[in-house]
């Protein structure tokens, strides 16, 4: 098997322990484990960044950067608490 990098190795890592979890006496729901990775994703591609402190280095395009990844993240972390009220069909 090819190696992962560490970003898609969290990911996968995420998934698995979603996949059994240890008050679980089956392997989760796909919803649940599709939930757990894509909140991997997003630590992994936007990161909880605080704001940064303003300095002679943040300019309108650094904060509309800023702005952009926390809308990502956001979005992705939606998509993941959607999943994760999603009862087992």
């Amino acid at each position: 098997m090819t190696e992962l990098s560490p970003q898609a190795q969290a990911v996968l890592d995420a998934a698995f322990s979603a996949y059994w979890s240890a008050e679980q006496e089956a392997p989760n729901d796909a919803h649940v484990i599709a939930a757990a990775a894509l909140q991997a994703a997003a630590d992994q591609v936007v990161p909880d960044e605080s704001h940064p402190e303003e300095s002679q280095f943040w300019d309108d395009e650094a904060e509309q950067e800023w702005q952009n990844n926390r809308h990502v993240r956001r979005q992705l972390l939606a998509i993941a608490a959607e999943l994760e009220g999603v009862t087992s069909r």
